[in-house]
């Protein structure tokens, strides 16, 4: 086989200019004609020996699964999309904050209508979208796991949980005391705390004060939530949040290894900007610009926890909230001073140091958790205008790499390189750890050691387990924010792309594999993972199964037990589905009725899902193998409705129907 791969490599390096091909010599004239077959069609569509190499690289033969497995965010539609690697086919998307009919949710099902009730900001209004930044994979001993991943939703400042036995979504926390986030919604390495940073300072509690009163008034924030791995919940009642500066909070990193109990965050805007052109003010743009340096925020975890915990707390909203002043006295929190408008920090794999990119400086700037640590214990600080402690830059700084235009985040791979995504050069730059890790190449230790262009505007980037303690390296992902030519005109909106990106080589060995548009909102981050590490029910483990609760209903409905029970006004239904039909069949009701209607689907084999779908009612359930679901609605409208299977399930699909009549 890898003699015939050599030849075909080689038949295609042969073609000529004029589109024909050298015939190659060959052992067999079966290796030949195939070889001077594929040499044709690569001529013919005027392909490259790189290009085959990239096509050998990803393809996937069918049956045959990826490598790894990609959580991106679905941007502004709300979800999570499951991307497999090498070979980039979109796999699923998993409704998490905006109703998805596929999958039912939000359309009908108690538990999904539940959820989203649970994470919605207020009570007078109905947020039926979200925009996912952030997912988080957990980990143990800072390594993923494959149990939980964990998304938040920048607009609304929300955290979700997704349980990965069956890849729905749990659970959907609103933060009490803002508005909206952005630095979540990362995990400490055993996954004790999802870590969500704000995004842009505002009265905590969504409080109004008018801007004019911002620096006295408006605040950023860090929320830690604390999670229970056995019930599969974030605890609200042990979780808490700091109070910080009015500066716009970014991104956040957990410590790892010797910085565990520690995280850090990105700000922008320690200006204090507040717009105002039509005022004569600088732009937002320019006002949170102003400044060489912003802050990172250094905050003592593990500490702070213990003051939670005793009760040094404020409420907010019902929620605990560490004030900033208790937050100096404690000494949970330090600055350390960051080039401008930093849009990412990273911690390597060691935990032993911070990259952070700033969006306005070539350069990224290495800090050292053991020089901040010397730093924090000498007690030379400066302040801020609040009193928090600010770190001498030039004690905690390790190294400054310059790397090029518009450096925003970092990845890491197993060969002690790394990678940060230059958004204005449209590049991803590969440089070299120093450190410890400059064994692996003790001649290149904090050097940019090569480039790979990307198309337009790269944002955020992941590495296989990139940014684990031990990451896979071999793929990398370049999330870009525009597509322009890479695929088919649609119209104005564009698709974003995500580019493939063979990493598993040393100095410029770097190769683009792959482009994917991507249609489906705008995803912005995203964790690749090993495959084998997933491990799914393939059904649910018993017949009746309630996914919210991830065991049996006991009010779910048995085979010989399905019957139609009238109190009142009241109708209660329990069906089973089977292939290829309901029990009972027909549904008859009165105008006026309110319907608890329970469904199980008893299939056991692989695979055997039903949908239900009731049109004229906005239900649409989809039934995996010995799932129950509930929905219920009131009557309201009169005629005869027909129920049926949306899930092509057997030769006999088109008859799994039945009719719901509802009498005047």
């Amino acid at each position: 086989m890898l003699a015939l791969l050599a030849l075909l490599v080689a038949a295609i390096a042969s073609c000529r200019d004029d589109g024909s091909t050298a015939t190659p010599s060959t052992d067999t004239a079966g290796e030949a004609d195939l070889a001077s077959n594929a040499a044709d069609i690569a001529a013919a569509r005027g392909l490259t020996p790189d290009d085959i190499t990239a096509a050998l690289k990803t393809y996937m033969p069918s049956g045959r699964h990826d490598d790894y497995i990609m959580f991106a965010s679905g941007g502004h539609g709300g979800q999570l999309i499951l991307v497999g690697l090498p070979s980039m086919r979109i796999l699923k998307s998993i409704g998490v904050f905006t109703p998805e009919p596929w999958q039912g949710w939000g359309y009908g099902s108690r538990d999904s209508m539940e959820i989203l009730a649970e994470g919605q900001p207020n009570e007078t209004q109905t947020v039926l979208w979200g925009d996912t930044h952030h997912p988080a994979l957990s980990e143990t001993a800072g390594d993923y796991d494959g149990q939980f991943v964990f998304v938040n939703d920048k607009a609304h400042a929300r955290v979700a949980v997704v349980d990965l036995r069956d890849f729905e979504t749990k659970q959907i926390v609103k933060n009490p005391i803002a508005m909206s986030d952005h630095g979540g919604s990362m995990v400490t390495p055993d996954t004790e705390w999802i870590v969500e940073g704000g995004q842009y300072a505002a009265p905590l509690g969504q409080e109004y004060a008018p801007i004019e009163e911002y620096e006295a008034e408006y605040r950023g924030m860090v929320t830690f939530w604390k999670f229970d791995r056995e019930s599969g919940r974030i605890l609200v009642e042990e979780s808490f949040a700091m109070e910080l500066p009015p500066y716009w909070q970014d991104l956040c990193d957990a410590g790892k290894l010797v910085s565990d109990g520690w995280v850090f965050c990105n700000s922008i805007n320690t200006e204090m900007a507040t717009g105002g052109i039509e005022k004569g003010n600088p732009p937002f743009e320019a006002g949170v610009s102003q400044r060489d340096m912003d802050y990172m925020h250094i905050i003592n975890l593990d500490k702070a926890a213990e003051v939670a915990a005793s009760g040094q707390t404020t409420e907010i909203n019902g929620f605990d909230v560490i004030m900033l002043d208790t937050s100096i006295a404690e000494g949970l929190l330090y600055f350390a001073p960051e080039p401008k408008s930093p849009h990412g920090v990273d911690v390597t794999p060691g935990g032993d140091f911070l990259v952070v990119a700033g969006k306005l400086d070539p350069h990224v700037t290495v800090y050292s958790f053991a020089k901040i640590q010397e730093a924090i214990a000498g007690g030379n600080f400066t302040a801020d205008p609040y009193g928090v402690p600010i770190l001498n830059f030039d004690e905690v700084m390790e190294a400054q790499v310059e790397l090029g235009l518009g450096p925003l985040h970092t990845q890491f791979d197993a060969q002690g390189y790394a990678y940060t995504s230059l958004f204005l050069e449209s590049a991803v730059a590969r440089w070299a750890l120093g450190g410890p890790y400059a064994d692996k190449h003790p001649e290149e230790g904090w050097s940019l050691v090569s480039k790979q262009p990307v198309q337009y505007n790269i944002g955020h980037l992941a590495a296989a387990e990139g940014d684990t303690v031990s990451p896979d390296g071999g793929y990398l992902v370049a999330l870009n924010k525009w597509a322009i030519d890479r695929f088919t005109n649609v119209g104005p909106l564009l698709p974003q792309n995500f580019q493939l990106i063979d990493i598993a080589g040393t100095g410029d060995t770097m190769q683009l594999l792959y482009d994917m548009p991507m249609g489906i909102g705008e995803p912005h981050y995203a964790q690749i993972i090993k495959a084998d590490k997933l491990n799914p029910w393939e059904v649910y483990p018993e017949v009746g199964w309630d996914p919210r609760h991830q065991q049996v209903d006991p009010d779910a409905p048995k085979v010989g037990e399905e019957r139609i029970v009238r109190d009142g006004n009241n109708v209660e239904i329990w069906m089973t589905a089977v292939r290829s039909h309901y029990t009972p069949e027909p549904i008859e009701i009165q105008q006026g009725d309110h319907v608890i209607w329970h469904i199980t689907n008893t299939e056991r084999a692989y695979d055997a899902t039903h949908g239900f779908s009731l049109p004229g009612y906005n239900i649409q359930l989809s039934l995996e193998p010995g799932e129950t679901t509930t929905f219920e609605f009131t009557a309201t409208e009169s005629g005869v409705f027909t129920y049926y299977c949306t899930e092509f399930c057997s030769a006999l699909h088109l008859e799994m129907v039945g009719y719901f009549t509802v009498e005047p």
